[in-house]
């Protein structure tokens, strides 16, 4: 009875001597502490997760220096040495330009086949590319199988404008503009495959599952990501475990606002099971950049018909490279089936 009638004086009095008073007015100073501190949180993450899209959308790198990219293409592909440069000796080297549906001037090289053809190879380079490192992949289709091809720049790559890296999302968009110029050059039988490598196939597997013209006839796709949220979450898991999927939901927060279109959305894995045209999935088997474990559920997420190739001690984007002819013949093997 004691204990009870000193707990009530202390309640009323205030605890250890704090009146009521007193007390609301610590609390309102530790809620507003608290709010202040989500706030800055949150503010943090914001401006981190800018800054970490603007890095990956804006990298440092070589993709605008034609001259090294072609000599570098021409160190790592000896093979297509001869044939390169009998094109530039001849100026059978060509370009264009385009300008994108929301403004984008795209800048694209091309080379008409030996003889007049509708057959068609667009050719679509990887993540801080450009259109030359594509040029070896250019001769199969031109020499060996006698197509025109056409090479683009994706946005912030090579000679085409855009101040971002879509990761295959807009660009997708930009090649079936491509496809149409093909058309428009060719003419009326033309007949289009889409090859593309790393991010240049997550491009071709995006656009596969659009409503796409009667002229596109198959797609080739070599080492492309499942998800643009599949390869960065790689990526940022290995710095930050714990905070990987909070920082980079915020990330596709940030991306969406100010691009577009958020990691998610920009789905290979989505987009290739709607595809009805055949592919050919290609993928190294050592690849660890986009890892060779996600080209499975893409091939399984493809209704028929397809094909799977895994090359043998390749890494990233270097299945050409590490089994050349293989590589060769599997392409003109798949292509001639639905280009005839």
């Amino acid at each position: 009875m004691a204990l009870r009638c000193c707990i009530c004086k202390l309640l009323e009095h205030g605890i250890y001597g704090i009146n009521n008073n007193k007390m609301k007015k610590v609390l309102k100073v530790l809620g507003w502490g608290f709010f202040i501190l989500i706030i800055l949180i949150l503010a943090g993450s914001l401006f981190i997760s800018h800054k970490m899209v603007k890095g990956i959308l804006q990298p440092e790198c070589k993709t605008r220096d034609m001259e090294w990219n072609w000599n570098f293409m021409l160190e790592n592909a000896p093979k297509a040495k001869p044939w390169a440069d009998s094109l530039v000796q001849t100026k059978a080297l060509k370009d264009t330009t385009i300008v994108s549906n929301d403004g984008i001037l795209l800048h694209a090289y091309y080379v008409n086949a030996a003889q007049p053809t509708g057959k068609t190879a667009i050719l679509v380079h990887g993540y801080t590319a450009n259109s030359f490192r594509m040029m070896m992949l250019g001769q199969i289709y031109n020499e060996n199988l006698g197509y025109n091809i056409l090479l683009p720049d994706l946005r912030y790559h090579g000679k085409s404008e855009g101040e971002y890296v879509q990761m295959g999302w807009k660009d997708r968009l930009d090649v079936m503009q491509w496809m149409e110029v093909a058309r428009q050059m060719y003419g009326e039988d033309t007949q289009i495959v889409a090859h593309g490598v790393s991010m240049g196939a997550a491009t071709v597997m995006m656009l596969s599952g659009e409503d796409l013209p009667s002229y596109v006839k198959c797609f080739v796709e070599d080492c492309g990501y499942t998800s643009v949220w599949d390869e960065f979450y790689g990526g940022i898991q290995q710095q930050m475990k714990s905070l990987s999927t909070i920082m980079l939901s915020i990330a596709s927060f940030v991306c969406k606002v100010e691009h577009g279109w958020g990691f998610k959305e920009a789905s290979s894995l989505k987009q290739v099971a709607k595809c009805k045209l055949p592919m050919l999935f290609i993928h190294g088997e050592k690849d660890d950049f986009v890892p060779t474990a996600m080209v499975y559920p893409l091939y399984e997420a493809k209704p028929e018909p397809k094909e799977l190739w895994i090359a043998p001690e390749a890494t990233h984007a270097r299945s050409y490279h590490f089994q050349t002819e293989t590589y060769i013949q599997k392409v003109c093997d798949f292509v001639s089936k639905y280009i005839q």
